[in-house]
């Protein structure tokens, strides 16, 4: 009995098991966060390609001069 309550007494494991707990937390912020920012990343691309594919191809910015 006096083991038991000894056993509950102790604080020394709660400590890690708050910091283990705060990383598991950070771990599924940063995944989320980065899962977010994927998206937006991908979306970003996607709308350049677009408009890189439907934009006229004259051969570059400026109209090449006539030769003489």
């Amino acid at each position: 009995m006096k083991f038991l309550r000894k056993l509950f007494r102790d604080e020394k494991g709660a400590t890690a098991i708050e910091y283990g707990l705060i990383a598991a937390l950070i771990a599924v912020a940063a995944t989320v966060a980065m899962g977010a920012l994927g998206n937006t990343l991908t979306n970003t691309f996607n709308k350049v390609e677009e408009k890189m594919r439907t934009a006229p191809n004259n051969g570059g910015a400026a109209a090449t001069p006539a030769a003489s």
